[in-house]
């Protein structure tokens, strides 16, 4: 199919009022806009045609038009730097930015939303459209995207009855709340109603869940009944993508290269409908203690260059992946547990901090070379820049600060983490729960642990646990003492079955020579930002240089009068989280292949910048920082 391209400003189009902004007409690969079409008595923005010769296309306001996008994430990107990465995109050519809904931050507890700073949906939107981008929203509510449970609330798995992504009750119910807080967000974003969001996707590759077949139409009612009027779209990959699409949604494909087979498939599946490639993935992303992942330039530009070649339409997963800050990130189970690492950066298109790439470059010229239009200047890159090292000289031990947190709970059996009773009943989240209990004798300990486990007697380590050790030996011990299991939660799979099991913490089964343990004392270690101020406060102690455990340390970051981004790197550090001025930019661990941690500038104070690492093993020495990413190589186990 022949594709046609339009130059920059089209005319006869009347400016759209959206939020006190003026919508542009988009760049790159448009034709013109949207011609309304009536489907089942209700009219909707992106519309499909036939050519002559039978071949299907897009159209937007009558005319052909090639959707060629690129996933952004608001919730992975600080707020400050929404517009650079968007500028970049457009830049680069893209015409659309296409964002996932993360349900898991945005309802962190239950019925208590959040919509503010990074995680502000609507002014993202509202930004992509006064650039002239046009949006598709993928919000779920499953949504994969590598982040904890997949984007589901923790929460969800306080019912052992409930089961995830079907049309259980308990299930849909959260669901249906869920929707009518955030899709009357959505409305007035539509394109029908003056905004840029053209297409709204239904749920997320769910040909390779497929627990209920129900489940899908029942999304896709739910996102009409409440006023989604665009193009809905379904997307899976080759080899599910019948099991995920439902009657009245077209349906896309994930795909990591040109499968000539998927798109036969596809176009069997719907031959009056254009072929979209809804991931096209440009790298992937990395779990701790495995290499990191790269995609060739050359290869995203071969296949791209088919793409438009046979006039699909796509989008580029991702053209920034952005950062896992705090614990957002997901797992995979492979066999064992790996955790996401904190850099998003997904060999993507745009680095994570920004940054353009060879992939940048060849694509823009690729895009130019297509369009035969004129491209915007290129965005200036952000400047990094290194300060002075960081010495951690003050450091509080972590069970100094217990008196410090919210009232521990008190219970006969411990619980998981989704279980305990506090955040209004929707248990915590994030982080890490320590468990007390008094032990009268040594023997064999048992405890079926997720994630990952420090044991204690008292302040002394004996050892730890994980999904793949259960037990461990206790030295017999005079009197009673305190037994002390510290659990984090290293991220929750984001993709499979398997996430309908994914609680955090012990279980009630912990058990001394098989006699079961009673009388729990449990604190809550979520990490959260008014922690970490509360924390500033106490009275911190000269650190020694060579401590062993879990402990806070603090230190002081200068940065002079005009903070840039930066990146520290904690080499000499075992394994944990940092923090800065309150913000958790997310964990560090030493066997790689992250081996640097993003500062995005805007985050930082001039001058004095409070540092605190949370370090679970050994105390380092220092923290550097460097101007540029470290993500390639693995380095030494934990010690």
């Amino acid at each position: 199919m022949a594709v046609f391209f339009l130059p920059l400003v089209l005319t006869g189009l009347a400016p759209r009022p959206f939020k006190n902004a003026v919508f542009k007409s988009p760049a790159r690969f448009s034709w013109s806009h949207l011609s309304p079409f009536n489907l089942k008595n209700r009219t909707i923005g992106l519309s499909t045609a036939l050519q002559p010769n039978g071949k299907a296309y897009f159209t937007l306001e009558g005319h052909k038009f090639m959707i060629v996008g690129g996933s952004v994430h608001y919730f992975r990107v600080p707020r400050e730097y929404w517009k650079d990465r968007l500028l970049k995109l457009q830049a680069c050519g893209f015409n659309t930015v296409t964002t996932y809904i993360p349900w898991n931050l945005h309802e962190q507890e239950r019925g208590k939303f959040d919509f503010s700073e990074m995680l502000d949906l609507e002014a993202y939107v509202s930004l992509a459209a006064s650039l002239g981008l046009w949006v598709i929203l993928r919000p779920g509510p499953y949504i994969c995207a590598e982040i904890d449970l997949g984007g589901l609330p923790s929460w969800l798995l306080r019912d052992p009855e409930s089961k995830l992504r079907t049309t259980s009750k308990d299930f849909v119910q959260a669901v249906d709340e869920y929707f009518d807080h955030l899709i009357p967000r959505i409305l007035p974003l539509q394109y029908l109603h003056g905004g840029p969001v053209i297409a709204v996707q239904i749920e997320n590759e769910y040909g390779s869940f497929y627990m209920d077949p129900m489940y899908m139409d029942y999304i896709k009612e739910a996102l009409l009944k409440r006023g989604i009027v665009e193009f809905l779209l379904t997307s899976d990959n080759g080899k599910e993508i019948e099991f995920g699409s439902v009657k009245g949604a077209l349906a896309t494909l994930n795909t990591q290269s040109f499968v000539k087979d998927y798109f036969i498939k596809l176009h069997r599946m719907q031959n009056d409908k254009p072929i979209m490639i809804m991931e096209y993935w440009t790298g992937w992303y990395d779990t701790w203690g495995s290499p990191h992942n790269t995609k060739s330039a050359n290869e995203i530009q071969r296949t791209v260059s088919k793409f438009i070649k046979y006039g699909f339409s796509f989008n580029l997963y991702m053209f920034h992946g952005g950062t896992n800050f705090g614990f957002m990130n997901g797992a995979k189970q492979d066999p064992y547990h790996l955790g996401v690492v904190t850099s998003y950066d997904y060999d993507a298109v745009l680095s994570e901090a920004g940054d353009y790439t060879e992939k940048y470059f060849k694509l823009r010229k690729l895009f130019a070379s297509a369009s035969g239009d004129p491209q915007p200047p290129l965005p200036l890159t952000t400047p990094k820049t290194v300060y002075p090292f960081v010495g951690p000289s003050f450091f509080l031990p972590l069970f100094d600060i217990l008196s410090y947190l919210d009232k521990p709970v008190t219970l006969y059996t411990p619980v998981t983490m989704e279980n305990l009773p506090i955040n209004n009943d929707s248990g915590q989240a994030f982080g890490l729960v320590l468990y007390e209990t008094s032990i009268c004798s040594g023997g064999r300990l048992l405890a079926s642990v997720h994630d990952a486990a420090q044991v204690f007697l008292n302040n002394v380590s004996i050892g730890v646990l994980d999904a793949n050790t259960a037990a461990l030996n206790i030295p017999k011990i005079q009197g009673c003492q305190l037994l002390r299991i510290l659990v984090e939660n290293q991220g929750r799979i984001n993709f499979s079955w398997k996430i309908q099991s994914e609680r955090k913490g012990l279980n009630e089964f912990v058990s001394i020579n098989y006699i079961l343990l009673r009388n729990f004392t449990i604190y809550s270690l979520d990490m959260k930002r008014s922690f970490l101020k509360r924390l500033l406060l106490r009275n911190w102690k000269l650190a020694p240089p060579h401590y062993r455990g879990p402990a806070f340390y603090w230190g002081i970051l200068k940065v002079g009068s005009s903070p840039k981004d930066t990146f520290l790197d904690l080499r000499n550090w075992n394994y944990g989280f940092v923090f800065i001025n309150g913000r958790n930019l997310g964990r560090y661990h030493n066997t790689g292949p992250q081996r640097t941690l993003y500062v995005p500038g805007p985050w930082l104070h001039p001058d004095n910048n409070d540092v605190i690492v949370f370090e679970k093993i050994k105390k380092g020495f220092y923290i550097q920082t460097t101007n540029k990413p470290q993500l390639q190589k693995c380095c030494k186990e934990n010690s």
